[in-house]
């Protein structure tokens, strides 16, 4: 689990500085480094990517409210 939540974290921060870098920059980091040349040109690679981000931030949605519960829980024990 620790390690699914690693790899889902990371995942969520590389796609928070993707969006930061295409609002600033107009520059698509993902498409980038999977051969887009294009600002918005995707390919099989980086569209993966972008649904392992989605669903990294569907898992977090869920895992949230129980991980402050269980800090919460822990904290006024």
């Amino acid at each position: 689990m620790k390690y699914l939540n690693g790899l889902t974290l990371l995942l969520i921060v590389v796609g928070a500085l993707n969006w930061g870098l295409v609002a600033i920059a107009e520059f698509d980091l993902v498409a980038w480094i999977f051969g887009g040349m294009e600002f918005g040109e995707t390919n099989a690679l980086s569209r993966i990517v972008y649904g392992l981000v989605g669903l990294s931030g569907l898992y977090w949605l869920a895992r949230v409210p129980a991980a402050l519960s269980e800090r919460r829980d822990r904290t006024y024990a």
